[in-house]
């Protein structure tokens, strides 16, 4: 089996996911997600490279330098969604398919998180699934690679 390379960026305070407010995120950690994503991944015939900062700069410098290997990005960017031109930029600038999870529906919390800079980019955008939103991204992304089977 071919594999195409998805890289999973995670934003920040992602590292304490199961433990910060789990009424909103659930009691999964991080490290779960990662598990579920290599699983999936291997289902589906992608390598995922799987990383979470809480540093914007980081995210950034991860996207540079995948550029050039990665066929597609599955991000969670948390708070750098409403905040981040620069995390935008890098996003557009790497011209691979993007998709956008958000753990929980941001469009039934506070007002500043419904504004995104990153969703003008994103091919598609999953919210309010949990984590089981990046099981679906990287779903949905097989498809956008032609490694699925609909469009």
């Amino acid at each position: 089996m071919t594999f195409a390379s998805v890289l999973v960026l995670n934003g920040p305070n992602l590292n304490l996911l199961g433990t910060r407010e789990p009424a909103i995120y659930g009691r999964e950690t991080l490290a779960d997600v990662a598990r579920r994503c290599a699983q999936a991944g291997e289902r589906l015939g992608l390598a995922v490279d799987f990383r979470q900062s809480n540093a914007e700069h980081q995210l950034i410098d991860w996207l540079h330098d995948a550029r050039e290997r990665i066929d597609g990005i599955v991000i969670n960017p948390a708070a750098y969604t409403h905040t981040s031109v620069a995390l935008a930029d890098a996003l557009s600038a790497i011209a691979k398919p993007v998709i956008e999870v958000h753990i929980s529906n941001v469009h039934k919390r506070e007002a500043f998180r419904h504004h995104s800079y990153v969703s003008p980019i994103a091919e598609a955008i999953i919210v309010g699934c949990g984590t089981q939103g990046y099981v679906l991204a990287l779903e949905r992304m097989a498809v956008l690679l032609d490694k699925g089977t609909e469009q």
